[in-house]
């Protein structure tokens, strides 16, 4: 079973592990692996949750702006290819 934690859980678990608690424990005690926290401490370690929602934010306009791009550069592929072709 997956479980899906919000910005505010991800930071409240990794304020409790700047606190002192063991990250197994803490593993423990939210039902997450190891591997998960340390992704998060790397992704999330220094911000705050103002921060989070503002990269979430950034990541997705990213994420619209290349399909745009995409959706430019083969329309502009479709056009050269039309003109290039002898009629």
């Amino acid at each position: 079973m997956k479980k899906r934690f919000s910005d505010s859980q991800i930071m409240a678990i990794l304020k409790q592990a700047d606190s002192g608690i063991p990250v197994p424990e803490l593993c423990r005690q939210h039902g997450m692996s190891n591997a998960s926290f340390y992704k998060w401490r790397s992704k999330y370690g220094g911000m705050d949750a103002s921060m989070i929602a503002e990269m979430k934010s950034l990541v997705e306009e990213n994420r619209r702006l290349k399909k745009m791009y995409a959706e430019v550069q083969l329309s502009n592929e479709i056009i050269k290819e039309a003109l290039e072709k002898k009629w």
